[in-house]
């Protein structure tokens, strides 16, 4: 037999590397804080320019494929060459050039002129075609990105494998960053930027350099969405806005009436078709929305159309405000205005944002004039060369004939002249042709002219007053070249017709059996139906009348709470069996409702009866949520079984009955309430350990002959024997919960 044989290590291998420990704070800071700045800086947030990294990447290499004056080519070609710019895939790439299309319309102002299927900003299924299908290229209102983009106006910064130069921030000649709507989520905080108008931005950021204590409202009247809509307009919540950065707006539908036939032309700009026709079909299903017979979509190559049928004799203004209450036909937009300031995120107002673009506006202009006068600087120091040279041209041309070599022809125009290399490689380099008379004057006129230039540019310079002009002027000629009117309109609080949810509810019976089956009927449907249908050996257990939008509180009997509201239910008729509220509230396995209330505004109480002889006194405020919780555990007491359970608004008494043979009468105003939901309560009943409670009613269900009998005074009693003529009156309550 072989030799087993043992593992060793060879002498030339390294033993294993001990794992050293780290705390775990070093290990946040070292790895997750990283890539935390890296999303904040780098990916979610924008920039003074309005742009985010992936915005501004992909449009700089449409710029210089030159395509903001070329024609359209293959988006799959514009995304292979971002690629060298942007490292994060083609898939991302091409979805934030489909966000800046024409075709996808998400914004004001397009960046990207588009052909062929970007897919659309008012639906959710409808996808855009693959890059190999499209094609793209600049819009022209890119020119006022670029224009300054080769005059030094940003800085340059290496791309990620150092190859090339990219901008660091675009120098657009129009705030941006309130023009078009951007959104991002970064690790810890995120940006939400609602659009405005373009003129007006314009005419508002002038107004503002003029006078730094200019009321913006009254030129920036309200934000405005791509999609349009109506705007209800808040002028209180919109300077709160302007002035912090955070608020929420609130903006519906636009509709029209066409015969028995709601049309849909416009929608917010947080929704889509397919939300709002998602939500109608819930609630026609759900039996909340009658006045509807049919949705569907007629978009078409003219616009949105979504269009809704009205049942005959309905109020088309009732129904859609009713949708607007219900659905995402009306939808708020959450404010956050963060934006990366200096590399640092900040949230600001809307004139915190604009003084910090004119600010960075008014740097780019004026490096942009230096980059101006340098130019000219050089240019005019050639000519002033080649003034001197042209004074004896017939000696330059002699100094250049005697010379033996070619790389000496500088050199002796420099010593023959007095001049700079600079300007000797000017003279140089002028051609036979250009030595005449006309080019003579005509450089002589050029170099008056280039002083006269530099002389006005270096007063622009020393000017803020100068600088800010010419941002105006640019304001003006943008505002004026490619402002348009308003989609978003707005709609005044006076004209906003809110019709109460109280209004909408009618009166309904609701019944729930012993089995768990729950039935809502109408007080019509109730009269017209012959006997309550139950199922064999089922019965009632608790009925009550209420109206349709009312809350309802259900019981199991695992002590667990389910809440739920009556217009959760269809309405039905007495012949039908109802819900089956184990499927419907989702309870668990076997387990059944007892008892259910009306909560009402909470302002009642619950009385809990238990087989050892024990009630507690329960505040409704204790079944009270502020979160939208459906389920709550621990709603009574489980240490004896639950005999019955009522609930009352003002005080009252219950008879309680013995399998002793005693009753008494207990009156809530005997009881304490007690804040906790599964309090066991206190002893009302007192007998031998082989006797329990057995059924409690109220009093005017127990009809005693005598009820003084019965009475208490305090707690516990013992009670008084039944006398047959009130175990007479007292019927077994057969709707009353048994034991688990």
């Amino acid at each position: 037999m072989a030799k087993k044989q043992t593992p060793s290590h060879h002498a030339d291998q390294a033993p294993p590397a001990a794992i050293a420990e780290q705390p775990i704070t070093e290990t946040i800071t070292n790895n997750f804080m990283p890539y935390a700045m890296s999303v904040i800086l780098s990916r979610a947030i924008p920039e003074i320019d309005g742009l985010k990294p992936s915005h501004r990447k992909l449009l700089y290499t449409m710029y210089k494929m030159g395509l903001l004056n070329g024609s359209l080519t293959k988006s799959a070609n514009i995304v292979g060459q971002t690629m060298r710019l942007n490292p994060h895939g083609d898939g991302a790439i091409y979805e934030t050039m489909v966000r800046l299309s024409r075709g996808n319309g998400a914004l004001l102002h397009p960046l990207v002129e588009s052909k062929g299927n970007f897919g659309s900003v008012n639906s959710r299924d409808m996808a855009y075609a693959a890059a190999r299908y499209t094609e793209a290229k600049l819009d022209p209102i890119c020119a006022e990105f670029f224009r300054d983009i080769d005059c030094d106006a940003v800085d340059f910064v290496p791309n990620y494998d150092n190859t090339m130069q990219e901008p660091a921030l675009l120098p657009t000649t129009f705030p941006h960053i309130l023009v078009a709507p951007n959104q991002g989520i970064a690790v810890g905080m995120a940006s939400m930027i609602c659009s405005f108008n373009l003129a007006e931005v314009c005419a508002t950021t002038a107004a503002l350099i003029k006078n730094p204590e200019h009321d913006l409202l009254s030129t920036l009247v309200a934000p405005d969405f791509p999609t349009g809509g109506l705007l209800l307009y808040d002028s209180d919540e919109l300077r709160r806005i302007y002035a912090t950065g955070r608020g929420t707006l609130r903006v519906r539908a636009k509709w029209r009436c066409d015969g028995n036939i709601i049309e849909i032309t416009e929608l917010p700009y947080t929704t889509t078709v397919e939300a709002v026709m998602d939500k109608c079909a819930e609630l026609i299903k759900a039996g909340k929305l009658r006045e509807v017979s049919d949705i569907r979509d007629e978009t078409d190559l003219s616009g949105l159309k979504l269009a809704i049928d009205l049942k005959r004799g309905q109020d088309p203004a009732r129904v859609m405000q009713k949708l607007f209450r219900a659905t995402p036909l009306e939808d708020s937009f959450g404010c956050n205005f963060n934006v990366l300031i200096g590399g640092t995120p900040r949230v600001l107002g809307v004139g915190e944002i604009l003084t910090e673009w004119i600010a960075w506006r008014t740097e780019c202009v004026r490096r942009r004039l230096v980059f101006d006068v340098t130019k000219k600087q050089e240019r005019l120091h050639l000519l002033r060369g080649l003034e001197k040279i042209l004074l004896d041209i017939d000696r330059a041309i002699a100094i250049i004939r005697q010379t033996e070599r070619e790389e000496d022809v500088v050199p002796n125009l420099m010593i023959g002249f007095g001049i700079d290399e600079a300007q000797a490689e000017y003279v140089a380099e002028i051609r036979l042709r250009n030595i005449n008379r006309a080019y003579i004057l005509g450089r002589v006129a050029e170099t008056d002219a280039l002083a006269r230039e530099i002389d006005e540019l270096e007063a622009t310079l020393r000017s803020r007053a100068k600088l800010q002009a010419i941002i105006v002027r640019e304001l003006n000629a943008v505002a004026k070249k490619y402002g348009q009117p308003r989609r978003t309109m707005l709609l005044e609080p006076s004209e906003v017709e809110e019709i109460p949810e109280e209004e909408e509810a009618y009166p309904v019976t609701v019944f729930l059996t012993r089995e768990g089956y729950f039935k809502k009927i109408t007080p019509q449907s109730l009269r017209m139906s012959g006997e309550q249908k139950y199922k064999e050996g089922d019965g009632l257990r608790w009925s009550a009348q209420t109206r349709s939008n009312a809350e309802i509180v259900f019981l199991s009997d695992r002590a667990q709470a389910y809440k739920a509201s009556v217009s959760d239910f269809d309405d039905c008729k007495a012949s039908v069996l109802g819900d089956y509220l184990p499927s419907k509230l989702g309870m668990d396995d076997g387990e059944r409702p007892v008892f259910a209330f009306l909560p009402g505004d909470y302002s009642g109480s619950l009385l809990f009866v238990f087989e050892n002889g024990k009630a507690a006194r329960v505040p409704m405020k204790s079944y009270e949520t502020k979160s939208n919780r459906r389920r709550l555990t621990g709603a009574y007491s489980t240490a004896s079984p639950l005999v019955s359970a009522f609930a009352f608004a003002e005080e009252g008494e219950y008879a309680l009955y013995a399998t002793n043979g005693r009753a008494l009468l207990l009156h809530t105003a005997l009881l304490a309430p007690k804040t906790t939901r599964d309090t066991q309560g206190v002893a009302v009943m007192t007998f031998a350990p082989k006797y329990r409670l057995e059924r409690a009613l109220p009093f005017d269900e127990a009809r005693f002959a005598n009820p003084k009998r019965y009475r208490v005074k305090s707690l516990p009693a013992a009670g008084a024997v039944l006398k047959p003529e009130d175990a007479g009156q007292a019927v077994m309550d057969d709707a009353e919960p048994q034991n688990p």
